[in-house]
């Protein structure tokens, strides 16, 4: 084998031990899979891990460890090794997944999973993991708990109707039905509470969120999500990679003559900062002026009302950001012409307030 040139850990996490593949590449690309081991995923298998790693690698040459976003299995360890000041990537599923499928690969094993993860590492200029900050983290945390607190509510609901609706209703069934309601609705309450608490404590994370709860629509909890899962757009460096990230990038298909598919989202990202940010569109569009023109233009020209609400979903989300980074407040009058003499169709306004 020719001279090495980077070296890879491929890592697969699952909730009670990791798998680990030790890879090399030389100058010629090729690729050789050297060591293979399973470790415990605690501490003590931490501190064994980075043993055995430690034997492995050549200082001189740069390793850096690949590992899968399977859930929260993988977090402890990451962050272990970050405070070691390792090079750490993980990568999501969909992309480890995609990346397997071109080694033509017929089985997959956590042994195979690990040597693919290295091979990632070797072959891929992955972007480098860094530790989120904790006060973030654990919004995030909390809005994703309200959310499914939220779906459980609504599910609840839909039980106690069903309930209430069939031939024979059950008393004790409604009376039980309606304690948890009553539970989950006290719990929404609290998790509520204490992300206000937390937002409030923070004397800066404070005045940026009142900034940018002055854009009509964003209240705290739309604010504190999104802040929450960009991890205060610590890593955000522009718009279009805030776009990318949330999933509002648009994706094209065209191929010779034949193929070619109208341009929609692609929704190749993070889901919450979608949903968090429906409802606050839907407000913008009845309160503002600006996110309403936008909406009746979009609508107006396609026909489709959703095009419009995504439009100014978008739109939203960068306002968030660029408030965030520049610590201002909402301006509607802020690089808008106004234009005269172009007046609404009443059609047009029924769709607005058809939503």
């Amino acid at each position: 084998m020719e001279k090495i040139i980077k070296q890879s850990l491929g890592i697969d996490c699952a909730k009670d031990n990791f798998v680990v593949t030790f890879s090399v590449c030389d100058a010629q690309h090729e690729i050789q899979h050297l060591s293979f081991r399973i470790f415990n995923n605690d501490e003590l298998g931490y501190k064994a891990f980075n043993k055995w790693a430690g034997k492995l690698w050549k200082r001189t040459i740069p390793l850096i460890y690949v590992m899968e976003a399977t859930g929260v299995y993988h977090e402890r360890l990451a962050h272990f090794l970050y405070d070691l000041g390792k090079q750490v990537s993980v990568v999501l599923p969909k992309r480890a997944k995609d990346f397997t499928k071109t080694l033509k690969i017929k089985k997959i094993t956590d042994k195979i999973a690990s040597q693919s993860l290295a091979t990632m590492g070797l072959e891929k200029n992955l972007d480098l993991w860094n530790k989120p900050d904790k006060v973030y983290a654990y919004i995030k945390k909390l809005c994703r708990e309200k959310n499914r607190i939220q779906d459980q509510i609504v599910q609840l609901k839909n039980q106690i109707h069903a309930e209430k609706s069939c031939a024979w209703p059950g008393k004790n069934t409604l009376k039980r039905l309606s304690t948890a309601l009553d539970l989950l609705k006290k719990q929404k309450a609290d998790v509520l509470k204490e992300v206000k608490g937390i937002v409030t404590d923070n004397k800066e994370l404070n005045e940026k969120v009142k900034n940018i709860t002055t854009i009509p629509g964003v209240g705290l909890l739309t604010a504190a999500t999104v802040i929450g899962e960009t991890d205060g757009f610590n890593h955000i460096r522009n718009k279009r990679q805030l776009v990318s990230y949330a999933g509002y990038d648009i994706m094209n298909q065209e191929s010779g003559t034949s193929i070619k598919t109208k341009g929609r989202i692609s929704k190749k990202g993070n889901k919450h900062i979608r949903k968090a940010m429906h409802m606050p569109a839907l407000s913008a569009i009845r309160k503002e002026g600006n996110h309403k023109d936008l909406f009746i233009r979009l609508v107006s020209r396609s026909g489709i009302k959703m095009k419009g609400v995504v439009a100014v979903q978008r739109k939203l989300l960068v306002l968030i950001y660029i408030l965030w980074k520049n610590n201002s407040v909402f301006d509607p009058e802020y690089g808008i012409e106004k234009k005269e003499g172009s007046p609404k169709l009443p059609h047009e306004l029924d769709q607005v307030r058809s939503l």
